[in-house]
């Protein structure tokens, strides 16, 4: 019941404690009409100053000076109800209510300029510095476009007050003002102690990082947007206080190619559609939101479906309407008032931008939508669109499928996309065969050998067999018997199946294709018209040699782990044969592929040194080839070998260049994911953080594209991984909030995604966010509860669960779960855990200052002896002495801040002896007891020699041991004593 002034104020009390958002809202407009029939002008003060904050920071700016004019008449007529931080506020609340008046375009610039004035004459009657006054006037100029340069100047030259704003909102206009003229490097530099994160507030980082994006792009710096996308919109989404950040969101998204996280990001904030309380701040969400959707359109995705205004279905067109009618009413209310085109002016140019990359920045983030391409829309087994990555594509048929079969005869990659395109156009009709090519049945046979190809990359094995087939009868036909051979032999060799029967048969055919080719080779002649196809005979000849080599090479890899037996020694033979041939026909690069195989068999082996030694031998090969592109895969692996020696400098040289050619010669079935995610790996080995997370988004990014999305999600696992270990936990939470959302959180591996949560439930700890991580440790002590082969988990994370629910303050819940805990590890136990958990509740207890907080925290203490104490003598991986000295540890902290010192000391000594049990490894907890030791006996008891000597004796320990940053603490401590 609100019917006493104490009942409003505890109320109060308890609302300032919710976040902002609408409960919190319409709780203030509640307490401000309870506040109003009692003869407490005081508490009204307080409940309208909550009212118009809670307005604030929930974008209601259409409401906010209506607060503040009761505020005003108040201050005029009781001044004495206003504490000293109210007062405060009045004059600082000066500068919202300006900045909300400019963001409703119905309010008339004189009304916004008077109030100015009134503000200039309230802080001149009351002492105040002008600076803050000139800052408005440079809001309004900056709004408008008019006087800028002067109002600039007349608010950057006057000295800040105790009432301007904080230095991290002030150093966002200062870089804003730089980005407006052009100035984006002065800008950054401008930004970089908010982005940085040696300075913030309430609204910083999140609002400068949101207006750095595309200036970090613009300037190369794209590792850097993507962090600040990472953190930055995790801090705005679904905000009504933040419409525009979430604006300039969408905007990135839209500019960086990331389309698919901008449709995310709608769908996630689609309540702001409905926001209209702070009408500026609603133009700069449609805007982003417009820049996003016409990249879309442009694309070709009209009809997509997106997420609009809630209560109908939009497509990305009509939702673009939609948001384009809303915005061009908004700016022309605007540009109408001001009397001025400046914020029409800069929706425009917010909407002729371009995107700012040619390929999507890879973030590290799942999405449910990846960027669609022709290729990615085209139906299984159908050929690519003909975009080229570096290879000329004719536009002449005839022209087309010479080059095509020229790149063909070379063993160029390229040549994939020339046949997608001589089919494409063969099925669409713009062009049919022309006799100059030779028989229309020659080229049927290279469409569905390269079909057949296409078909085996996507693991359709009996499709492939069958087109490979259908080409062999054809060359029979045309009386081509080695190209009808090598079709035949790479028909048995691409198919796959664990039947032995049909493995048998297999094996007979490809013996059969090996006898066939070998009667060919004797047939064929050495010289006279004929032998100018030997060439291409003996090419076709290897070829068959290969397939027998690649299915002997299959079966061998089945055997593993077995080093021996006949499928090993089929393999030697297959192998030895294809490199002696290669050899004394003179093509180095089969000779490159027996070396490879035999290779990668090696290392499958554990024999890394006959490995390395075969791919290097392979490189060299290619080298002699005069085909570079066949250098990629060889180089893969050997990086692979490399990382496992610890050289990763060697391995990021070898993935480099094995990227690199694989892009230049358009390679498009090099396994580009793996070897971005081998990279990743290798420059996290090497330190190189920035490289990782770059080199591991783009894996995941391309194990999407590629549907290979249990990869995606454990690359990203470790790209999480790779960000918490480097301090960025704010971006590994935001990984690991995409990997575990929507559909991803019920596919995949199971523990993967367990230890991902966990992972998840952790950073958001770290990051202060103790509520939703103590949700994340409750739903995966749910999952893990039905784990009968890894009991100790459920203890694990029941008892993080219990602390994260005691550190966000919910205290019956965390019972819960410390109960839970506690049953768990007398089910599977875990007594370090358990002591650790009851000591942070004993610590917790004290810090929330509960009324029987010191008996509560030392029963926790009890019950940590009486774990310590229940551990067998013989346990694993338990230093009993370490136990005894953390509990003992905790309750010296306990007693000392209830001013028990005596007691505390006892137990403080108790700790340090516990701790010199453990010999050097108590070292580092003894000298932390020793300092809660001398604290106690200086601060506490007064007992400064005592102190004095026990931190002396203790630092000299601490040298010797060699802890001179420990050695360094007690000194510090042990001067201060000295001083007084």
């Amino acid at each position: 019941m609100l019917d006493t002034p104490e009942a409003v104020v505890e109320a109060l009390r308890e609302n300032n404690e919710r976040p902002h958002g609408l409960q919190r809202t319409v709780t203030a407009e509640e307490l401000v009409e309870a506040a109003e029939p009692f003869d407490e002008p005081g508490v009204l003060v307080t409940a309208l100053l909550e009212l118009m904050r809670s307005y604030e920071f929930t974008g209601e700016h259409r409401k906010s000076p209506v607060v503040f004019a009761r505020v005003l008449k108040l201050w005029d007529s009781a001044p004495d109800s206003f504490s000293e931080w109210e007062a405060h506020q009045v004059f600082w609340r000066f500068k919202w209510v300006t900045t909300s008046l400019l963001q409703v375009p119905d309010v008339p610039l004189a009304a916004i300029r008077g109030w100015i004035d009134q503000m200039r004459t309230r802080y001149a009657s009351a002492d105040h510095g002008m600076q803050p006054v000139a800052a408005m006037g440079y809001h309004v100029a900056h709004h408008t476009g008019e006087g800028l340069a002067d109002a600039y100047d007349l608010w950057a030259t006057r000295p800040r007050t105790e009432l301007s704003d904080c230095e991290a909102c002030e150093i966002r206009h200062f870089a804003e003002h730089r980005v407006a003229a052009g100035d984006d490097a002065g800008a950054l530099e401008t930004w970089q102690p908010v982005l940085g994160g040696s300075m913030g507030c309430t609204e910083e980082p999140q609002m400068s990082q949101a207006r750095a994006l595309l200036p970090l792009l613009r300037a190369g710096r794209a590792d850097e947007a993507r962090s600040h996308h990472l953190t930055g919109y995790r801090q705005v989404r679904g905000n009504t206080g933040m419409q525009d950040e979430v604006g300039l969101h969408l905007e990135f998204c839209g500019l960086s190619r990331n389309e698919g996280r901008g449709l995310e990001i709608l769908a996630e904030n689609r309540p702001l559609f409905e926001a209209t309380g702070a009408p500026l701040a609603r133009l700069g969400f449609l805007t982003g939101a417009e820049v996003l959707l016409a990249r879309l359109t442009e694309d070709g995705h009209t009809d997509t479906a997106v997420a609009g205004p809630p209560g109908r279905n939009w497509t990305a067109g009509e939702l673009l309407s939609h948001v384009r009618s809303e915005a061009d009413r908004l700016t022309t209310a605007f540009d109408t008032r001001n009397a001025t085109t400046a914020v029409g002016d800069r929706r425009r140019a917010r909407l002729a931008q371009r995107p700012l990359l040619a390929e999507p920045l890879p973030l590290g983030l799942r999405t449910s939508r990846t960027r669609l391409s022709a290729a990615q829309a085209a139906p299984d087994g159908a050929p690519a669109t003909a975009a080229s990555a570096g290879i000329e594509v004719p536009q002449d048929f005839v022209a087309l499928v010479r080059e095509a079969r020229r790149l063909t005869a070379a063993g160029h990659p390229g040549d994939h996309r020339l046949w997608s395109r001589v089919e494409e156009r063969l099925a669409d009709g713009s062009a049919a065969h022309d006799d100059v090519l030779g028989p229309e049945e020659l080229l049927q046979a290279e469409i569905a050998d390269q079909r057949a190809y296409r078909l085996a990359t996507k693991d359709r094995d009996a499709e492939s067999s069958g087109e490979l087939k259908r080409a062999a009868e054809l060359y029979e036909g045309l009386g081509m018997p080695w190209h009808a051979l090598s079709a035949r032999s790479r028909s048995l060799a691409w198919l796959s199946t664990t039947d032995e029967a049909e493995r048998d048969a297999i094996r007979a055919g490809l013996d059969e294709t090996l006898a066939e080719a070998a009667r060919l080779m004797t047939q064929a002649p050495t010289e006279g018209p004929d032998a100018e196809g030997r060439a291409e005979r003996e090419l076709e000849y290897l070829t068959v040699l290969y397939s027998a080599t690649f299915a002997a090479y299959q079966d061998a890899v089945r055997e593993l782990p077995e080093a021996a037996g006949s499928a090993a020694e089929r393999f030697e033979e297959r192998a030895g044969t294809l490199r002696t041939e290669a050899e004394r026909l003179s093509v180095p690069h089969h000779v490159a592929n027996a070396l490879q195989f035999a290779a990668d068999l090696a290392a499958r082996r554990g024999d890394t040194a006959r490995a390395e030694d075969g791919l290097l031998a392979a490189l060299a090969a290619v080298d002699a080839s005069g085909r570079p592109w066949r250098g990629s895969r060889p180089r893969a692996l050997l990086a692979q070998l490399m990382l496992g020696k610890d050289e990763p400098a060697r391995a990021v040289e070898l993935l480099h260049q094995a990227l690199a050619d694989a892009a230049r010669y358009d390679d498009t079935d090099f396994a580009v994911a793996p070897t971005y995610a081998l990279l990743g790996h290798a420059a996290s080995h090497l330190g190189d953080v920035t490289g990782a997370v770059r080199h591991l988004s783009e894996a995941a990014a391309r194990f999407d594209q590629d549907g290979d999305h249990d990869e995606a999600t454990d690359v990203r696992i470790q790209l999480a991984d790779v960000l918490a270990r480097s301090g960025r936990q704010a971006d590994a939470v935001a990984v690991l909030e995409s990997v575990l959302g929507g559909e991803s959180a019920a596919a995949g591996d199971v523990r993967a995604l367990a230890q991902a949560r966990l992972s998840l439930a952790r950073g958001l700890r770290d990051l202060g966010e103790y509520l939703p991580a103590a949700e994340e440790f409750l739903r995966l002590a749910d999952i893990v509860a039905a784990w009968e082969d890894d009991r100790q988990v459920l203890t694990l994370v029941a008892a993080e669960a219990a602390t994260a629910l005691a550190m966000a303050d919910r205290w019956d819940a965390a019972a819960t779960a410390y109960e839970r805990a506690v049953a768990a590890h007398a089910d599977a136990p875990d007594p370090s855990l358990i002591i650790h958990m009851m000591c942070e509740f004993a610590r917790l207890t004290m810090l929330a200052r509960q009324a029987d907080g010191l008996d509560t925290a030392l029963d926790h203490l009890t019950q940590a002896d009486a774990v310590c104490a229940a551990v067998p003598e013989d346990a694993e991986d338990f230093a009993p002495w370490y136990g005894r000295g953390t509990v003992h540890y905790r309750r010296a902290r306990v007693l000392a801040e209830a001013e028990r010192f005596e007691q505390a000391l006892a137990e403080a000594e108790a700790a340090i002896a516990a701790h010199e049990e453990g010999a050097e490894h108590g070292e580092v907890p003894r000298a932390e007891a020793v300092r809660i030791a001398a604290l106690i006996e200086g601060n506490g008891l007064a007992r400064f020699q005592e102190a004095i000597a026990r931190l002396t004796a203790a630092a000299a320990r601490c040298r010797q041991a060699g802890l001179q940053e420990a050695a360094h603490i007690l000194d510090a401590l042990r001067q201060d004593y000295l001083k007084r």
